[in-house]
């Protein structure tokens, strides 16, 4: 039997599955509280400084902070022409994620999904330890930098890892899990830091719930969809055989199909997918359309978030709130993304636009209204849409690349993608120029995206493209008008 046919003899999402996949979905609070460290560690205080007309401008003596905060800011005196480095250490972070997202992809492809996991988790654990204790900015820095590599890294195999226990047909409930579990660890973060104030004690105890989930990860089988894609079937028996006893399914007669492993013949194909990317016209310019949407969810989802900390407001409660208000973004996602007049291009573009719309009215509104209408609010509603559109952006890529060159595309977006969390820290700094800039570079981002969007096709109802073959014009053309066509005739038979 194939991998297919096991899990439905195994279960598909059984009690074993269930909890394995609630310790990885749980792990998603960690990594989100790792990712919005500095948010709160490195939150801005008022000061004054004495005697300043008779002071060398490198040198900041006699400062007083009038807020009691204690923060990176304060204890390491980030003020002025030191400012900058709040914003780069954000920006270290999001760097790191880019190499992990590098390296660790295909070094769990290589060696296992497990070891690399386990691996990159120990360490995370201990580069964030060392953040806390960090004698200095600059190990603070390097630390920061250290960190997402790992959480990069590990965030990747997680993900892989929470689909690859369960049967295909769960691979979109377990991928919703983990992404709104982000979301609540964003909330969940700025609740500890309301009741922990000094910056190191709040960076310890972030850190210290991953010595919990890794210890839970420990016991962890291996993927055993990656033992049988590398020809090790007797262990994915293995596996599988220990998941239906833990399920209540015991069974001794299941046997996998005998498969080779065929990864040297696919390498020189893999170069050829990406190097397709720019060749071939199709796959050109939607990996153009896709990079700069890609860029401008990210740059506009952490920016937004990244400043909760410096709009109006208790920054605890707003850290919390740009994270819950995440939530109703998952059921918006699937309600438009399924409807004929909307679909998968037109949601997106619109959640983009509408993210930017909100924060162009932010501009054009007094920073300490109380009302309803207020600057936060405003912010709050634009990290609605552009989570929203984020998602979207997720499930569209993958429809919108043929199966062959698919994960080649999806790693180039994914690369955008951090180019704008790189960017994002330094996005609020921009306040020092003018209040309203941060928010004029998020709107012109997002509606530009938004209108960008729309030269991509729609693929709703469509039927996935496995062949760069199925990518010329005339094919397309094809495919998009029996789209039509079938939706116009559904549209019809229900009125």
């Amino acid at each position: 039997m194939n991998l297919e046919e096991a899990f439905q003899i195994v279960g598909e999402f059984g009690p074993y599955q269930k909890r394995a996949v609630t310790i990885l979905v749980l792990t998603q609070v960690y990594m989100a509280c790792q990712a919005m460290l500095i948010v709160l560690v490195g939150a801005p205080s008022q000061y004054e400084v004495e005697d300043e007309d008779g002071v060398q401008q490198d040198v900041v003596p006699h400062v007083t902070f009038t807020e009691d905060i204690d923060s990176i800011v304060t204890e390491w005196l980030l003020i002025r022409h030191q400012a900058y480095k709040v914003s780069l250490a954000g920006s270290l972070f999001f760097a790191g994620l880019l190499v992990g997202n590098i390296v660790f992809g295909p070094l769990s492809d290589k060696i296992g999904r497990k070891p690399v996991y386990l691996t990159g988790f120990f360490l995370e654990v201990l580069f964030g330890y060392a953040t806390a204790f960090a004698p200095n900015y600059e190990v603070f820095a390097v630390s920061r930098l250290l960190v997402g590599v790992m959480n990069g890294g590990i965030g990747l195999v997680c993900f892989v890892l929470s689909q690859e226990y369960v049967g295909k047909s769960y691979w979109a409930m377990t991928g919703t899990l983990t992404s709104m579990m982000f979301a609540v660890g964003i909330a969940l973060f700025g609740a500890l830091g309301y009741f922990i104030r000094p910056w190191r004690s709040l960076a310890t105890a972030a850190n210290s719930s991953g010595v919990l989930f890794l210890m839970l990860s420990a016991a962890l089988p291996e993927s055993p969809r990656w033992l049988y894609s590398q020809g090790q079937t007797e262990r994915a028996e293995e596996v599988l055989r220990y998941m239906a006893l833990r399920n209540g399914n015991p069974t001794n007669n299941l046997v996998l199909q005998r498969v080779g492993s065929a990864k040297a013949g696919n390498r020189g194909d893999s170069s050829a997918s990406v190097l397709q990317l720019v060749i071939h016209p199709v796959l050109r310019l939607r990996t153009m359309v896709l990079m700069y949407v890609w860029y401008a969810c990210s740059l506009v989802y952490y920016g937004l978030t990244m400043g909760a900390s410096e709009t109006s407001g208790n920054r605890f409660v707003n850290v919390s709130m740009y994270g819950l208000v995440e939530l109703p973004a998952y059921p918006l996602c699937i309600y438009f993304i399924n409807k004929h007049w909307a679909g998968r291009r037109k949601s997106m573009a619109s959640f983009l636009c509408l993210a930017g719309s909100a924060c162009l009215c932010t501009t054009l509104i007094p920073e300490n209204t109380g009302t309803l209408l207020s600057v936060t609010s405003l912010a709050l509603l634009g990290k609605l849409m552009v989570s929203a559109a984020f998602n979207i952006a997720y499930v569209y890529t993958s429809e919108l690349y043929p199966t062959v060159i698919r994960n080649a595309g999806l790693g180039v977006c994914s690369m955008s993608c951090r180019v704008g969390g790189i960017l994002a820290p330094f996005v609020p700094s921009m306040r020092a120029v003018h209040s309203s800039m941060p928010f004029t570079i998020f709107c012109l981002t997002g509606l530009s995206a938004g209108c960008v969007g729309l030269l991509l096709p729609e693929t709703l109802n469509g039927r996935p493209i496995e062949t760069l073959d199925e990518l010329s014009p005339t094919t397309t053309r094809i495919l998009e008008t029996k789209a039509l066509l079938y939706e116009d005739n559904k549209w019809k038979s229900n009125h």
